[in-house]
């Protein structure tokens, strides 16, 4: 992504960014305002003004001044979302093991939470788009759900075959998607001009003066407009910090804007119409092309979301916070495009559960809101360690910082804290039960390491080992891959131990993901040699948490390091981790079953990590935690 895109380039970029990047929170005026008077409001005018001055000053506040102008300046040599925000904050704590434990602790609750957004966006939206077809004929209403049913199932199996062919349709779409929002607004909005008066604050403050605590109520309902502003971050690496802004000031806000207030004038005129202001803002003519186009943008921003869940899942893996999965790339040309099975069916699954077991949206919204509170206090924690610590802020303008926009997170959580019985728990199920297994993962790591950092040997010591030692020398290349920067693998020890082979050059890989988005391939790879005959070697390979970590390619870097590599003889030595635990083991019991478990059931090294299959060894290591 180029940082200062030309002109064309920018417009490319601008249009390509309304079909991705605004897909859910572009789709919020499908259910957000019947849900806000659903919460408890009459559709007297007050009322009227003083719930779309919340929905106002919500996108002005939350989306435009926290995301599009503070936030999106964050980012990790161009790329944003919570994860590349993390190792981010990571870099000021690099010697404080008690900061980085509530750093990654944070970062990986408002991933967990992005989760449970995931499951929960895909089938709000679809489903608020078919209940459409209530309004056109009311005795449609029993197709409503195996109609949802069709278009989730149909969106979830096109994900193996990538999306490039149907993304290139995207922002057309959206581009009409948007319009047609606009002018539906446009044309209620001349008919009760009075509703632009929400713009002023006042309406806004009378109305939770009036409903007091009850006010958190509808605060739980405004949320949803807001919903899918963690996407403008999210998607910066995909189309840079420009085009996202141009798009959502120039084009995205005042649809958005003259829609919600269109709503409003509708419902100062007919209040009947709380029934789904959204469709009864159309002529009747209109309902059947208006519910074709809901649908298709509602997919799309199911897509978006999907294809997030993908991307995050990748950097968890990559950052070393999530066992290794089967990740298949659907394009030959843009390497951002993935496909990731378990987690694709994960999400179908919880979806088709959510679906059956809340049938409309009305009752999906009461789960909707937590997880996207929950992600946007992460963002703001770890958003002010950067800008206070790494890039040195004024304290004062820091601390303001925080203050006022994670006050405002904490209201919109707090208010949304309400729906746990009604269906709020849902998305806090999800986030814990992924944030146990994400913990698990880490912590056996952990003991991993220091397992094989107990038992370590070091270069120097093996020489000596080996010199009075009667080893077989044959030719070619032995690999050994090691999880520890220093010292010999135990793969490399039980291999000499039992079979008394001593290759004719021996390398030792060593895989580093470094807190960045991207590493330039002239600092891909580090070598070291050691020993008398210059015969063994240290190579350390170095990836990006947004990179695939293709080591034959790696490889053949090295010759420009001026160590040649043969993959085509060489052997590599893999080593099969055998896991039992002491009975006095740190770890609790049943972290112990879900770590084997997990370990277990990773995606194999050789192929994460594009290794020749037919050059492969395989060595099983017993190794008591």
């Amino acid at each position: 992504m180029s940082a200062n895109p030309n002109q064309s380039q920018l417009s490319t970029l601008t249009l390509s960014a309304i079909g991705v990047v605004f897909g859910d929170i572009g789709t919020s005026p499908l259910y957000a305002v019947k849900e806000v008077f659903h919460a408890g409001l009459t559709t007297d005018t007050p009322h009227v003004l003083g719930a779309l001055s919340l929905i106002f000053w919500s996108l002005a506040l939350v989306v435009t001044t926290k995301y599009a102008i503070f936030i999106m300046r964050a980012d990790n040599k161009g790329e944003g979302g919570i994860m590349a925000l993390l190792a981010l904050a990571l870099q000021t704590a690099k010697n404080n093991p008690l900061k980085t434990r509530f750093i990654v602790t944070t970062g990986l609750i408002g991933a967990v939470l992005f989760y449970g957004d995931s499951i929960i966006t895909p089938a709000i939206s679809v489903l608020s788009a078919v209940e459409g077809l209530q309004i056109i004929a009311p005795k449609l209403e029993h197709y409503v759900l195996p109609a949802t049913f069709a278009v989730l199932g149909a969106l979830f199996l096109i994900q193996s075959r990538g999306t490039e062919a149907v993304g290139k349709l995207f922002a057309p779409i959206m581009c009409v998607w948007f319009v047609v929002l606009a002018v539906m607004g446009l044309i209620n909005i001349f008919q009760q001009p009075e509703v632009l008066k929400a713009v002023n604050p006042y309406y806004a403050v009378s109305l939770l003066s009036e409903l007091g605590w009850k006010g958190l109520l509808i605060m739980g309902s405004v949320v949803l407009v807001i919903t899918g502003a963690e996407a403008l971050y999210a998607d910066m690496g995909h189309f840079g910090l420009k085009p996202i802004r141009y798009a959502w000031f120039g084009f995205v806000f005042p649809a958005l804007l003259l829609n919600y207030f269109g709503q409003g004038a509708l419902l100062i005129g007919h209040p009947e119409a709380i029934e789904n202001p959204f469709y009864l803002l159309a002529p009747t003519w209109a309902l059947s092309p208006l519910l074709i186009l809901s649908t298709l943008a509602t997919v799309i921003a199911s897509q978006a979301v999907i294809s997030g869940a993908f991307s995050l899942t990748r950097q968890a893996i990559q950052l070393g916070y999530s066992p290794r999965m089967n990740i298949l790339h659907t394009s030959d040309d843009e390497m951002g495009q993935i496909y990731i099975p378990a987690v694709n069916w994960l999400l179908m699954v919880s979806v088709f559960i959510l679906v059956a077991g809340f049938k409309s949206s009305t009752a999906l919204a009461s789960a909707y809101g937590l997880a996207v509170t929950g992600t946007m206090i992460a963002t703001t924690i770890l958003a002010f360690i950067v800008i206070s610590e790494l890039w040195h802020w004024n304290k004062a303008t820091s601390i303001n910082f925080l203050s006022f926009f994670l006050t405002l997170d904490i209201l919109y959580f707090l208010a949304n804290s309400l729906k746990i019985p009604e269906g709020g728990w849902l998305p806090v199920t999800v986030g814990v039960v992924l944030f146990l297994i994400m913990t698990t993962w880490i912590k056996g790591r952990e003991m991993l390491a220091r397992n094989m950092d107990e038992k370590r040997v070091m270069f120097e010591d093996l020489e000596d080992k080996i010199q009075g030692r009667k080893l077989a020398k044959v030719a070619g290349t032995a690999i050994y891959l090691a999880k520890n920067l220093r010292g010999v693998p135990q793969v490399l020890m039980h291999n000499l131990e039992h079979n008394h082979v001593l290759h004719e050059q021996m390398i030792v890989l060593t895989i580093v993901t470094k807190d960045e988005p991207y590493v330039d391939e002239s600092h891909r790879v580090k070598i070291r040699a050691f020993g008398d005959e210059g015969n063994f070697y240290r190579i350390k390979m170095y990836f990006g948490f947004q990179e695939e970590q293709d080591v034959r390619r790696a490889l053949q870097l090295c010759s420009h390091e001026g160590l040649a590599v043969d993959q085509k003889t060489a052997s590599f030595f893999i080593g099969n981790e055998r896991i039992s635990f002491r009975r006095r083991s740190p770890m609790p019991k049943w972290r112990r079953a879900l770590f084997r478990f997990l370990l277990h059931n990773a995606s194999s090294a050789i192929e994460y990590f594009k290794i020749p299959v037919e050059r492969v060894i395989e060595v099983g290591i017993r190794i008591e935690l």
